[in-house]
């Protein structure tokens, strides 16, 4: 790990969290946002199945916010961590 590195908190929701050993937050070292996601889905491999499709696109009814900003709406993921960014993931969910 770089020295550089930043520890950021990643929020899984509820039907994800048998992916991260049942923990609904957890903490991941990276130096930029491209680097926690891979060392999110490095410490927990299960997660991508259901975060990414076969061709490696973010499923639709996954959304990933980095602070306040849609993961999607991003130019570019490589941009660097700073102390207290955050990472979260939702699970649109339907039925009734």
């Amino acid at each position: 790990m770089s020295e550089d590195s930043i520890a950021i908190e990643v929020r899984i929701p509820g039907l994800l969290r048998d992916c991260t050993d049942g923990h609904g937050r957890v903490v991941v070292q990276a130096t930029t946002l491209e680097g926690a996601v891979e060392a999110l889905l490095a410490a927990y491999p299960r997660l991508r199945i259901h975060l990414y499709d076969e061709q490696g696109e973010l499923r639709r009814h996954i959304l990933l916010f980095y602070n306040q900003t849609n993961f999607k709406e991003l130019d570019d993921t490589t941009i660097p961590l700073r102390a207290g960014d955050r990472l979260n993931v939702v699970q649109a969910v339907s039925g009734g």
